[in-house]
């Protein structure tokens, strides 16, 4: 999956793009990393049961020029994209709706 101005998770009817009024600073505050290439990447694990490692989780990388964005729901090492609606669980969902409205509550994201 590239980077482009607007994304959704698998499985989710919403879309989100990114805000007009994103900061760096922002980026920075909330947990967000910034690579070697100047991309910021964020990782929040959904499942409250398990260990940071194991957990599902949602990955947002943001491009160096805050232009661009890809968002997905991962297994635990990342590798594989999982919609997390098709499960159903309401642990996950509620922690990714807190997740998503964080982001959006800080002017990082959108909804469209």
């Amino acid at each position: 999956m590239g980077y482009a101005k607007q994304a959704k998770l698998l499985g989710d009817q919403r879309v989100f793009s990114l805000a007009p009024e994103i900061k760096k600073y922002t980026l920075r505050d909330i947990g967000f990393v910034e690579s070697k290439g100047g991309k910021f990447v964020l990782e929040r694990p959904l499942d409250p049961r398990a260990d940071f490692a194991a957990s599902l989780k949602l990955k947002v990388t943001i491009s160096a020029d805050l232009k661009t964005f890809k968002m997905l729901a991962t297994n635990g090492n990342g590798l594989r994209e999982l919609n997390l609606f098709k499960k159903n669980d309401p642990q996950v969902l509620e922690q990714l709706e807190f997740s998503l409205r964080e982001l959006q509550d800080r002017q990082v994201i959108r909804l469209d």
